[in-house]
Parts: C-alpha cells; sequence; structure tokens
C-alpha cells in the first residue's frame, strides 16, 4: 500500500509539472532497486573486519515476504503503463530470490516463485482489474483490500494470466472473475504459493514454502471461479482451447 501510495504521488508530480509547463512529454517511471529488506542489519554487525568477501545480506525470508513480493509485483504491473523499467535489488545471495554457498549448492527463498512466475508469464499487456474485495483496516493503513491482484493479456501465447494474493489471515477468498471478452479460453493452470506458517523459510536442504498447481478454479459461464487459500499467493492462467 506504501509502494502504491508513492507510485500515485510521484505520477501526480510528473503530470503536475507536465500541465505546468504545457510541456506535451509525459514521463516515464524508473523504479529502481525495490526488494524486502529488514533482516540482516544486525547479523552483518558480526562480520569479522577485513574480511575476504564475506557473506553480507544474506537475509532469510520467510513466507509473509513471498505475499509481499508478490504484491509488489502486481502494483508494478498495474502501472507499468508509466513504469518501464522495475529492477529488483539483487538475484543472487544478497538480499535475493536465489542463494547459492561456496562449493556449489544453490537452493530458492520464499520470494523466488512470485519473481519467477511473473517474470515467466506477466508478458504481453497489462489490463486494468477492477477489483471489488473487502476490506479491513492495519495500523498504517485502512480500506485495504483482502484482494490484491494484477492482470496480462498476452495476444501471441493466446494467454490470460491472473496473479492474486489472499492477505486474509484466517479465511479463503472466493474470486469471480469476468472473462467474456475471452470466449473459448479455459483454466489451463491454477498455481498457489501457501503455507500455515507465515514466518516459515527455505533453507539449504529444507525448502518448506514451495507452490503447487493444485488450486481451485473452473470456468463457469464467461466467468473464472477461483479459490484462493488463506494468505496465499496465485497465478491463474488461461489459455484459449480448440474451437
Amino acid at each position: 500500500m506504501d509502494m502504491e501510495n508513492f507510485i500515485h504521488t510521484v505520477i501526480s508530480t510528473c503530470d503536475y509539472i507536465k500541465a505546468k509547463k504545457r510541456s506535451k512529454k509525459t514521463i516515464n517511471l524508473s523504479f529502481d532497486e525495490w526488494n524486502v529488506w529488514f533482516h540482516s542489519n544486525d547479523q552483518d554487525k558480526k562480520i569479522e573486519p577485513w574480511s575476504i568477501a564475506p557473506p553480507q545480506l544474506e537475509d532469510v525470508y520467510t513466507f509473509e515476504d513471498a505475499l509481499l513480493v508478490g504484491s509488489m509485483l502486481n502494483t508494478i504491473i498495474r502501472h507499468s503503463d508509466r513504469i518501464k523499467i522495475a529492477a529488483m535489488a539483487q538475484l543472487v545471495n544478497v538480499i535475493a530470490p536465489i542463494m547459492t554457498e561456496n562449493g556449489g549448492r544453490v537452493w530458492k527463498q520464499t520470494i523466488f516463485y512470485p519473481y519467477y512466475y511473473t517474470s515467466v508469464y506477466g508478458r504481453g499487456v497489462a489490463l486494468n482489474p477492477v477489483i471489488n474485495s473487502p476490506k479491513y483496516d492495519s495500523t498504517d493503513f485502512t480500506d485495504v483490500p483482502y484482494l490484491d491482484s494484477s492482470v496480462v493479456y498476452n495476444e501471441e501465447k493466446e494467454e490470460v494470466v491472473i496473479f492474486a494474493t489472499n492477505r486474509h489471515m484466517e479465511s479463503t477468498l472466493q474470486v469471480d472473475i469476468d472473462a467474456r471478452s475471452f470466449q473459448g479460453y479455459e483454466v489451463a493452470e491454477h498455481v498457489v504459493l501457501q503455507h500455515d506458517n507465515p514466518k516459515a523459510t527455505n533453507t539449504l536442504g529444507n525448502e518448506q514454502v514451495k507452490p503447487h498447481n493444485k488450486g481451485e478454479s473452473y470456468m463457469e459461464n464467461g466467468k473464472v471461479v477461483g479459490i484462493l487459500p488463506k494468505l496465499s499467493w496465485n497465478m491463474i492462467r488461461l489459455t484459449k482451447g480448440n474451437e
């Protein structure tokens, strides 16, 4: 929510200057070096001074961090009409979705999965979803929708992909998606990232948080009905069937 408000503020500022200068130029944005980062500051204080290539900022991400990254990606996609570049801070080891060790072993952090699926399937034209969702209040924000989502249409592959986060900590969320504009499309896949423990982590040899493709969703009368488990990140992929 904070990221969304920040983007709105910057876009509004750019458009105000455009109007003030009576310019024809629309300023697009680069959202540089985004990610979750709050774990490793104390750990790095223990590094021996003058060490050669010590491990630094090697955050261990939780499942709730993965949900946040999924929603951050949704936010970027929804504003891709103005955000043309959005680089994740680092990809390997340093506050990163991919971890390695000396000698060659590698493992995926919890935040890897929303980033991976969005990178692979979030290609095409970002659609503007009109979302009607129940809401809640948090310490810092009011009227927070339980459903956070983005939608991408890949015309070349005849594919529509819905990315959706259920923020509710206790209840599943049924989503009804109007897909009448995509006649002949069927649900091809529903990937779910979920875990009962929001603090669950992936470490070397113990990846507790992994996606599965057993999500509940189906097409009915031009509408996609999807069941989003509590505290889950979801990808529902529609493809055009044989006519």
